[in-house]
């Protein structure tokens, strides 16, 4: 993975009802996406016993939320890029 650049946007918004999420994520969904982004933090909460089954089904649903993710982000890039004012020229 390539390193981290300082000018990179956040990805997280605050939804309406105050919590921190992902673009086009749910609070449950961002939640989940972070626990399948990051085994160690599986491994520390206790959920080793689950292990298996995050392995064998993880993968495609850590996809799925990327994917939505994703889409939910490159649309909400595209709004904001709309809505930046374009200066008036003066004559």
């Amino acid at each position: 993975m390539s390193e981290p650049k300082k000018d990179a946007p956040r990805r997280y918004i605050v939804d309406g009802g105050g919590q921190r999420v992902l673009v086009g994520l749910t609070i449950s969904e961002t939640i989940e996406f972070e626990t399948l982004d990051n085994p160690d933090a599986r491994l520390s909460a206790g959920l080793a016993g689950e292990e298996r089954c995050v392995r064998e089904g993880g993968n495609e649903r850590w996809l799925e939320l990327y994917v939505k993710h994703e889409r939910a982000w490159n649309d909400w890039m595209a709004e904001t890029r709309a809505r930046v004012e374009k200066p008036r020229l003066l004559n």
